[in-house]
């Protein structure tokens, strides 16, 4: 009997040990996905982030080779060959007659040169900032991806907060038909209004679906559990900030490079009037018994008729310089009224989920249980159907206020590169 109860302990020791290898082997749980891991595990995945690195790189590499020499010329020829009477076409009727070959090497001005640099680091520059305006808006679609589920998820669990009231008012609309002082009325319209509820709950896990698939584009992964709250409340650039720094953030660096681009043409045009050089050495060789020759050359280019030549390129450069550095300042002007009205917004849009969470909400549940509470006290069931209504669709309209809100603050929050950002 001794040993056999002994026995049943080992048993269970062994089993208990295995089951808590068992469970120490399990894959702990990840941690919810906060806004801030979506977005980073969203951009280190980004096709478009390799995209503009590319050009970066393609920029870089053009600006290697900018404003160097060309390449020499290597050049073969006959000089004084006969064409016409005995010796038409040989080499060695006439002693004049030689073969030669040369070198020629093209030298643009210094000014020229020192032009296509400037431009060649002006793209630089420019794809550089289409990167940071990229990286801007990735951040904030990556953002909204992640606030699109997290407003469905709060929306599904304002409904679902609802459901066991709605199945209590089924019971008790059944309860009092059987007991005779209820309506067969009541009890359908009640059973219809927790239909209602799950059809809503339904279309909430469809919606919910439909966002997952939007985050999973940017994560490459489908999202696991979000984060139950995110502040945004508080942005982490303070508003001042904001309006204060129109140039520096992401849509305007653009089209400061692009200005900056414009200047770099205009000096390379500029350049086109001083004079290109070039240099060209070659050895003759004539018949036998004749001295070979060699021959230097240096040639200038004149830019003498640069009226309708050079100058209209000129003008051509300086209008376009004009033209983006006035688009330049209606893009800093439509920047400052976006980041404006968008602040006022998400600031309106604050002020009324406070008055949503503190007033709204509690006095529509109030009304409620109120409504059922009179039901069940004897009372008509058209009050509680109607505050039930009233109250989905308030809760309804409180998650478009938070996607709202939420949506304006990743708008502001993402304005400065991640650089520039404290």
């Amino acid at each position: 009997m001794l040993s056999m109860h002994f026995a049943r302990r080992l048993l269970a020791a062994g089993l208990a040990a295995l089951l808590g290898g068992v469970a120490a082997m399990a894959p702990a749980a990840e941690p919810p996905l906060t806004l801030e891991a979506a977005v980073r595990q969203g951009l280190a995945r980004a096709p478009q982030l390799e995209a503009r690195a590319a050009d970066t790189t393609a920029a870089r590499e053009e600006a290697a080779r900018a404003g160097r020499l060309p390449d020499p010329v290597l050049t073969f020829g006959l000089a004084n060959l006969p064409v016409t009477g005995p010796g038409a076409f040989s080499l060695r009727s006439d002693g004049m007659t030689e073969r030669s070959v040369g070198v020629m090497q093209a030298i643009p001005s210094r000014t020229a040169r020192h032009a296509a640099r400037d431009l060649a680091g002006a793209r630089i520059d420019a794809a550089q900032a289409d990167r940071v305006a990229t990286e801007q808006g990735v951040r904030e679609r990556i953002a909204d991806a992640w606030i699109g589920v997290w407003v469905v998820e709060q929306q599904r669990t304002l409904l679902a907060d609802l459901h066991d009231e709605a199945a209590l008012a089924v019971r008790i609309t059944q309860a009092r038909l059987r007991g005779g002082e209820g309506s067969a009325v009541d009890a359908l319209a009640a059973q219809a209004e927790l239909a209602t509820l799950d059809n809503r709950l339904e279309a909430a896990e469809a919606d919910l679906a439909a966002a997952q698939a939007g985050l999973q584009r940017w994560l490459g992964t489908a999202p696991g559990a979000l984060a139950a709250s995110e502040d945004f409340s508080h942005l982490p650039v303070q508003a001042e900030r904001l309006v204060s720094s129109i140039d520096q953030q992401a849509p305007l660096q653009a089209w400061a490079a692009r200005e900056q681009l414009a200047q770099a043409a205009l000096e390379q045009a500029r350049a086109a009037r001083r004079p290109d050089w070039s240099v060209s050495a070659s050895y003759g060789r004539r018949a036998p018994g004749l001295a070979d020759m060699v021959m230097l050359e240096v040639g200038v280019s004149l830019p003498l008729f640069t009226r309708n030549r050079q100058d209209r390129g000129i003008s051509a450069r300086q209008a376009q310089r004009d033209a983006v550095q006035a688009d330049h300042e209606d893009a800093r002007r439509a920047q400052r009224e976006a980041v404006t009205r968008a602040l006022a917004s998400w600031q309106g849009w604050g002020r009324q989920l406070e008055r949503y969470r503190q007033t709204l909400l509690p006095l529509a549940r109030d009304r409620a249980r109120t409504a059922l509470a009179g039901y069940r006290g004897g009372g008509s069931l058209q009050p509680w159907l109607e505050a039930r209504r009233a109250e989905i669709e308030l809760r309804l309209s409180y998650a478009d206020a938070l996607a709202a809100h939420a949506r304006l603050w990743a708008s502001l929050a993402y304005l400065l590169p991640s650089e520039v950002t404290p």
